[in-house]
C-alpha cells in the first residue's frame, strides 16, 4: 500500500522553521508546548529569529528541553512567564529576569479563552497527520489544546517520533497555520531508583490505597517509589494529570485494569506524560490510554466523579497547623501550584476518596525538618489547613481533616524525623498549640517499633490490628476508657469510679517502648482507627520482671482478645529478655484468671483474701 504523503497534500502549509517564525512579531505573546513535548527545533529557531523582534513574552506550563530564551543575553528580546518552574528556567527566576504566575492548573484554559492571558503564537509539537488531517498532540495535551484553540497563529513542529496518543488529543491541520516537518527524539525524563526513605513513603501511601481505587500521582520520585507497593492491588484505575514509566509495570502485572472506574471505565485518563522512549512506544496508538485537556482532567467536579479517588501530591514543607507549601523555598519560587489543589479538592469530594500530601520528613541531607513550627519566611500556602487531609512521611501517616490544632500538631510531630520532635513539641507549647504538660520524650532514643505491628483474628473471624501505642492515640484511648462499664473499670483498676484526664492518659500513650510497652488492638472506625483494647507491661530492670495489665472494651470481650494480647506481649517480652510476668487480679475477674492459667506457663497464684497475685517465669512452659 502506498504511503500517505501528507507533505504533498498540505504543501501550502509546510515551511521551514525560519519562514514559519516570521509570524512572530515584537511584543507578541508566545506559548511553548509542555514538558517532553517541547518543540525543540522551533525553540531554537525562535531564538535565532530574536534578531528581528523585541519584548516578546513567552509563556508555558513547564518545559524540559533547553530554554535559551530565559538567559540574561536575551533579556531585551524575551520576557518569560511560567505557570510551573522547571530546572531549566529556575535560574532566571532567581535572578529576577523572569516571572512566575501562580494559578490552579484547571483554571489556565479559561484564562486563554477569556483573553486575560492572550496568545499570539503557539509553538507546539504534533505527530504526522493521518489521512483525515488529524495530528495528535502526543505526550502533552494538557493546556496545549486550549492554547491552540485560542492562539492567533499556530506553528506546529511535525515530528514522526511523537507517539500518536488517543482521546481528546487531536488537532486538525486546518487549525494549524504553519507546519514545520522536523524529526527529532522526544525529550526523555528517566526516573532514578528511589532510596529507602522514598520506598518507606511509598509503602505508607500504598496502605491507604484500596483495591478498586482510582489514583492520581503528581510529579517527582514518589510515584516511582509508590508503584513498587501497588503491584499486589487489584483493579486500580488511573485519572491523573501526568504519569511516567512507573505505570507500565502496574499495567503489565494486572494491578491497573480501570475495570471498576466510575468514570471513563476501562481507560487510563491523563493530560500529559514524561518518561523514556519505552513509555512513548508503549502509549503509541494504545487504546487503553486516553489523553484529555487540563480543563477536563483537572476539573475537581470531574475528578470527584471517580469513586475512591486517591490524589497523591507532594509538598516542600508543612507547618504544625497543616498549611502546605509546595511551590517555593522561602522567597525563592521553586516549582508551582500545578494540579495539587485540583486533585485534593476533587479527591475529597469523591465517594470514599482520599487526598494525600507526601514528603520526606527532612531536607538538605537530613539537616532540616520539612515539618515545621511555622512556614519559612516568604513561603506561600498552596494547600490550606482546611484542605489538607492525609500527610505521609517515611515515619507514618497523619490524618488532619476535622482535627483541632492540638491534634494536628501532635499528629504531625509523630511523623516528623525523631531528632526534630522534641523541638517541635517545645515550639508547639510556645505557640499554645498543645498543652503545657505534654510529655517530651527523647524521641531519638524511643523510635516507634514498627516491626511489632501485626494482624490477628478473633474467634468470630474479626481481623484485629495490634501495634504499639502512639502519642497520637490519646483521644482514641480516652474514648475507649470512658466507654467502659463500671464492671470493667472495677476489674481493671479495682475501684468503682475512675476518670481519665489528659495528664493520666498521656502516661499510657507516651512510652519509651523499652522498659514500658503498651500495645493496642484496633479496628477501622469512622474517623480512622478505633482502639478496642490495650495491654501493657512495666519492666523493673533490676529484677527483669514486668507487671502486666489488660483492658478490653466491653463489646469486644469474650472473643479471645485477651488471649491474643497476652501471647503478643509474651513474644515481645521474651525477645527483649524479660524473665517474669506478674499481675494482680480480682476474684470476680474469672476470664482474666483463665487467660493466665491457660497461657501454657507454670503460673503461681497467691490469694490474700482480696486479690490474686499471679506470677510466672517466661522460660518455664508447662
Amino acid at each position: 500500500m502506498q504511503a500517505y504523503d501528507w507533505k504533498a497534500k498540505y504543501k501550502d502549509k509546510t515551511a521551514i522553521a525560519a519562514v514559519a517564525l516570521k509570524l512572530v512579531k515584537s511584543g507578541n505573546t508566545i506559548f511553548i508546548g509542555t514538558g517532553c513535548a517541547q518543540p525543540q527545533h522551533l525553540v531554537k529557531a525562535l531564538v535565532e529569529h530574536s534578531r528581528y523582534i523585541y519584548d516578546a513574552r513567552i509563556i508555558h506550563l513547564l518545559t524540559l528541553g533547553e530554554a535559551p530564551y530565559a538567559n540574561e543575553e536575551f533579556r531585551d528580546k524575551f520576557k518569560m512567564d511560567s505557570f510551573f518552574i522547571a530546572d531549566n528556567v529556575r535560574h532566571a527566576l532567581r535572578k529576577g529576569i523572569a516571572d512566575y504566575t501562580p494559578i490552579f492548573l484547571s483554571e489556565i484554559p479559561r484564562e486563554f479563552e477569556s483573553g486575560r492571558i492572550p496568545i499570539d503564537v503557539a509553538l507546539i509539537s504534533v505527530s504526522e497527520p493521518d489521512a483525515t488531517g488529524l495530528c495528535s498532540l502526543g505526550v502533552s495535551v494538557d493546556i496545549v489544546k486550549s492554547a491552540v484553540a485560542n492562539a492567533r497563529y499556530v506553528i506546529a513542529q511535525v515530528n514522526n517520533r511523537m507517539p500518536r496518543t488517543l482521546g481528546d488529543s487531536f488537532v486538525h491541520v486546518n487549525d494549524i497555520d504553519s507546519m514545520v516537518p522536523f524529526d527529532e527524539d522526544i525529550i526523555e525524563s528517566p526516573s532514578s531508583p528511589p532510596d529507602e526513605v522514598l520506598r518507606r513513603i511509598g509503602q505508607n501511601i500504598a496502605r491507604l490505597v484500596e483495591d478498586g481505587s482510582t489514583i492520581e500521582c503528581g510529579i517527582g520520585r514518589i510515584p516511582q517509589a509508590l508503584a513498587e507497593f501497588l503491584k499486589d492491588k487489584k483493579d486500580l484505575g488511573v485519572h491523573t494529570e501526568m504519569f511516567g514509566d512507573w505505570i507500565i509495570d502496574l499495567v503489565d502485572c494486572g494491578a491497573i485494569t480501570c475495570a471498576k472506574k466510575s468514570l471513563n471505565r476501562g481507560k487510563i485518563v491523563a493530560s500529559f506524560c514524561m518518561g523514556t522512549r519505552r513509555l512513548y512506544d508503549y502509549i503509541d496508538n494504545n487504546p487503553f490510554f486516553e489523553f484529555y485537556p487540563t480543563e477536563y482532567v483537572n476539573d475537581p467536579h470531574i475528578i470527584s466523579q471517580n469513586d475512591r479517588m486517591v490524589g497523591i501530591n507532594v509538598g516542600l514543607e508543612i507547618d504544625l497547623t497543616g498549611q502546605v507549601c509546595a511551590d517555593s523555598l522561602g522567597y525563592k519560587f521553586y516549582s508551582g501550584i500545578g494540579g495539587q489543589v485540583d486533585f485534593i479538592r476533587g479527591a475529597t469530594r469523591s465517594r470514599g476518596g482520599k487526598a494525600i500530601i507526601a514528603m520526606p520528613s527532612t531536607a538538605k541531607a537530613g539537616q532540616i525538618s520539612r515539618i515545621v513550627a511555622h512556614l519559612t519566611e516568604g513561603a506561600g500556602v498552596v494547600t490550606t489547613r482546611g484542605d489538607v487531609h492525609y500527610v505521609v512521611t517515611e515515619y507514618g501517616t497523619a490524618y488532619l481533616h476535622g482535627k483541632n490544632i492540638r491534634e494536628r500538631a501532635l499528629a504531625l510531630i509523630n511523623i516528623a524525623h525523631p531528632k526534630f520532635r522534641t523541638k517541635l513539641i517545645q515550639a508547639a507549647k510556645a505557640h499554645n498549640y498543645i498543652y503545657q504538660d505534654q510529655i517530651e520524650l527523647d524521641t531519638e532514643q524511643t523510635a516507634y517499633p514498627e516491626e511489632l505491628e501485626r494482624y490477628d483474628t478473633l474467634r468470630d473471624g474479626t481481623e484485629i490490628f495490634f501495634r504499639p501505642v502512639k502519642p497520637t492515640d490519646e483521644a482514641a484511648l480516652s474514648e475507649m476508657l470512658y466507654s467502659l462499664s463500671q464492671t470493667s473499670i472495677r476489674t481493671r483498676y479495682m475501684t468503682q469510679t475512675m476518670t481519665f484526664p489528659h495528664r493520666d492518659v498521656q502516661q499510657l500513650t507516651n512510652i519509651d517502648y523499652l522498659q514500658n510497652l503498651s500495645v493496642v488492638g484496633t479496628v477501622p472506625g469512622v474517623s480512622g482507627e478505633q482502639i478496642v483494647a490495650i495491654a501493657q507491661y512495666f519492666l523493673d530492670p533490676k529484677t527483669e520482671a514486668a507487671e502486666v495489665a489488660f483492658i478490653v472494651q466491653d463489646v469486644w470481650q469474650q472473643k479471645g482478645m485477651g488471649t491474643l494480647l497476652l501471647d503478643y506481649l509474651t513474644q515481645i517480652a521474651k525477645q527483649r529478655g524479660v524473665k517474669q510476668f506478674y499481675a494482680k487480679v480480682l476474684p470476680v475477674n474469672k476470664p482474666m484468671l483463665a487467660i493466665f492459667h491457660n497461657s501454657g506457663y507454670e503460673v503461681k497464684t497467691e490469694f490474700d483474701g482480696d486479690v490474686y497475685s499471679i506470677k510466672y517465669d517466661l522460660a518455664k512452659r508447662q
